[in-house]
């Protein structure tokens, strides 16, 4: 029997009781007024429907999260986020459509509702005293702000995505962010909120980064263009396992992605990276976190649409 044979993935109420398991561990919370000491549940009348005693209200599990509103059983969702979650470099919504046998239309929101579920929205600072947190950035796309579509790009990367990101060596995290300049005066603000001071910091040889050790603990490099890749445990190349990922998902799976939705993208490779299995966790942990995170997140199409 495979993971995909479970009750959940085909049964609708399955799916719910499934859902609130997770959702709801401590039992069913009231999303219109936070109620829990009086729930009536009226499965009789639809499934995983539920009053409170409090306010009056009905709901289900759907209600304040990503899927409030999608007119697609809670059985296509938990195919749809278990494929998100599983494939390590990604699942195009043309994929997502011929699996789940729904538009195209539809897969490409779900996708992108799930990618906000999966956006962890923790800003709590890599390292800290002793810690070595690499930093590096990378390049992607054709930022149409620079390079209007169909003027000639050239070569260079000036008209491209700017992406930086951070890997604690120690947690083995990842935290990624689109920039618009990689000068110095505009990531070292970026670099101190999200970096304790007391961390040692690698990079390469970028000249962004040669006044690093100012703001933190200790700054070391490598000289890629010399060829120097390693020395000792100075090097980058934990993070540019991590840009292979993102670099083999965003080409070859979905090959292209506008500035607005690029954040939600990162967001997605983040999550998959941080929930790997060298950090313990497996497909279906995987998919429990991503459920961990549907909740407060509320997406229509329009907002997913204009940003």
């Amino acid at each position: 029997m495979s993971i995909l044979s479970k009750a959940y993935f085909h049964d609708e109420a399955a799916a719910f009781a499934y859902v609130e398991s997770v959702v709801w561990a401590n039992g069913p919370v009231c999303p219109h007024c936070g109620g829990y000491d009086r729930i009536y549940d009226l499965k009789a009348t639809r499934i995983g429907l539920k009053k409170c005693g409090q306010c009056r209200k009905q709901f289900t599990v759907r209600v304040g999260t990503v899927f409030e509103s999608s007119h697609l059983p809670l059985t296509k969702w938990l195919q749809a986020s278990y494929l998100m979650c599983c494939s390590k470099k990604g699942i195009s919504a043309h994929q997502l459509s011929r699996v789940l046998e729904i538009t195209y239309k539809s897969a490409w929101f779900m996708a992108h509702r799930l990618r906000e579920a999966m956006r962890s929205g923790d800003m709590s600072p890599f390292g800290g005293e002793g810690a070595i947190v690499e930093v590096d950035e990378t390049f992607i796309g054709n930022d149409k702000t620079m390079k209007p579509k169909g003027s000639k790009k050239g070569r260079g990367y000036a008209h491209k995505h700017k992406v930086l990101s951070l890997v604690d060596r120690s947690t083995g995290k990842a935290r990624s962010m689109v920039v618009d300049s990689l000068k110095a005066k505009d990531i070292m603000p970026i670099l101190e909120a999200n970096i304790h001071a007391e961390t040692h910091i690698m990079t390469d040889e970028a000249g962004q980064y040669h006044h690093v050790n100012k703001s933190f603990a200790g700054h070391d490099f490598t000289s890629h263009g010399k060829g120097e890749y390693v020395r000792g445990v100075t090097h980058t190349n934990t993070i540019e396992g991590y840009f292979w990922i993102f670099k083999r998902g965003m080409k070859g799976v979905y090959h292209h992605c506008a500035k607005k939705h690029l954040n939600r993208y990162l967001a997605e490779f983040d999550f998959r990276y941080n929930n790997r299995v060298a950090l313990g966790c497996n497909d279906s942990d995987r998919q429990i976190a991503a459920l961990h995170g549907i909740v407060g997140k509320r997406l229509t199409y329009r907002d997913s649409s204009a940003a």
